[in-house]
């Protein structure tokens, strides 16, 4: 309840300004809808944001739909839908395909679904989602995003005019772009000319349009098994799925220092303006100790 409020509060803020706030929800464009995920069966949407346990709860999003068959049924155990799939955007029916679906409907489709469904997003620090992005995208081998990003990443900051070609070769010698880099690349003017920021650094506010849809359940990551829970519970489907527990690697808030350090402040501050609208809309207290040092 306090989550929500803070969220309305925010939005008709008028000292909190950011790109968007004040659009309509017809005004939002298309492809900036393609987060949403509906199922029909139970009345649900969910604002996915990577980063933020998003591979289990699209997992859970699957069996509500019930849009997995195994042998003739569908799909129960959320862990068991493989990670190709789950991410795969054929599983998910998104708001952004209703226009094929329901060609000029499609909007005022959307608005009776926002009224009717409930609408939930679960969400994190800001700072600790980038670390998070950066260590699963960057530290790892990942042959997309070391073409798409890092070669840019180590071409513009790192004095390195030619990467090596693949992340293989890169990751032999040693290669990758640091952490400083990275936000050397969020802040660069040219990153949004060339393209909109990827949607594992994209601000929440920009995902899941939170000033246009009243979300009836904000989740927190740092608190997301008894979230989750009580979610469930609320969405009445408890008895149908559990929320995965996961023992994965998480980045933890208390690394934050540490990873800021290589950072200079004066760069911690602009990236801080950039994330601000999250770190207000959602509760987040600003990091006094990375932006004041």
């Amino acid at each position: 309840e306090k989550r929500r409020r803070l969220l309305q509060e925010v939005c008709a803020n008028d000292s909190v300004v950011f790109p968007g706030k004040n659009r309509s929800f017809d005004d939002i464009p298309n492809k900036e809808l393609d987060h949403l995920i509906v199922d029909d069966r139970h009345g649900i949407i969910y604002c996915y944001v990577p980063k933020v346990a998003c591979s289990n709860w699209k997992r859970i999003m699957i069996v509500l739909s019930e849009s997995l068959q195994q042998e003739g049924a569908p799909q129960r155990d959320p862990l068991a839908i493989p990670r190709d799939l789950v991410h795969n955007s054929s599983m998910h029916f998104t708001f952004n395909k209703f226009w094929k679906r329901y060609g000029k409907f499609a909007k005022h489709l959307m608005k009776v679904k926002l009224k009717k469904y409930t609408k939930f997003l679960f969400v994190r620090d800001p700072f600790v989602r980038l670390i998070s992005a950066y260590r699963n995208k960057f530290e790892m081998r990942n042959e997309d995003f070391y073409r798409r990003f890092a070669q840019v990443m180590l071409r513009r900051y790192a004095n390195q005019p030619t990467p090596p070609a693949s992340v293989d070769k890169a990751f032999t010698l040693g290669v990758h772009p640091s952490f400083s880099h990275f936000i050397q690349y969020l802040l660069d003017p040219q990153t949004e000319k060339d393209m909109p920021f990827n949607e594992h650094w994209r601000q929440v506010y920009r995902l899941c349009h939170p000033c246009q849809i009243q979300y009836d359940f904000v989740g927190h990551l740092e608190t997301v098994e008894e979230d989750a829970e009580h979610l469930l519970r609320l969405l009445r489907v408890d008895n149908v799925v559990e929320f995965p527990t996961s023992q994965r690697n998480l980045t933890a808030s208390t690394w934050e220092t540490n990873w800021f350090s290589t950072v200079p402040v004066e760069a911690r501050r602009e990236l801080y303006k950039l994330y601000e609208p999250d770190f207000r809309l959602f509760g987040y207290d600003r990091p006094e100790s990375i932006l004041n040092e």
